[in-house]
């Protein structure tokens, strides 16, 4: 199996677990609050910090499948050689925002709520924990828009 396809069943498996436990956690909410007049102390901020990672993560899956929202109507219109050379040019983008935002800048949100000491009010969780998924999504946005260069390249070759 391509490496390409072994990140996808990954990232599959994971945003279903991430997104059931957030289903999981909001109807605990509601019924706690509810029917058991006891509303739950965490589970708000578990929804929150469980929203960012399907989030995050879901943006790079989304990259992966090259299914993220986008206005084609320019490379629809250009031979398939220039249509090849523009998404390269927009894959190379993707690569240093992904880089410059999301890996350092995120790399550094990271260790400076761990050198901070920044922990969660209601779970007592070290926020650099959640945060940790804007480099981890950064550096899957530039793998696969890697892979995606190459690919292009090589049917330009044809």
């Amino acid at each position: 199996m391509h490496l390409r396809a072994k990140i996808d069943k990954i990232l599959e498996v994971f945003l279903v677990i991430l997104t059931s436990t957030l289903v999981l956690d909001v109807v605990w909410q509601v019924a706690s609050r509810y029917l058991l007049s006891n509303p739950s102390s965490f589970t708000d901020e578990l929804a929150v910090f469980l929203l960012i990672w399907v989030g995050m993560a879901g943006a790079a899956y989304v990259k992966g499948k090259n299914e993220h929202l986008a206005i084609d109507i320019l490379p629809d219109k250009l031979q398939p050689q220039n249509k090849n050379r523009l998404l390269v040019f927009i894959n190379f983008l993707i690569i240093i925002f992904s880089l410059t935002i999301m890996v350092v800048g995120g790399a550094w949100l990271v260790y400076t709520r761990f050198q901070m000491g920044q922990v969660s009010s209601a779970l007592q969780v070290p926020l650099g924990y959640v945060y940790s998924i804007v480099p981890i999504s950064g550096l899957l946005m530039i793998y696969y828009s890697i892979d995606d260069i190459i690919n292009l390249i090589n049917a330009n070759k044809k």
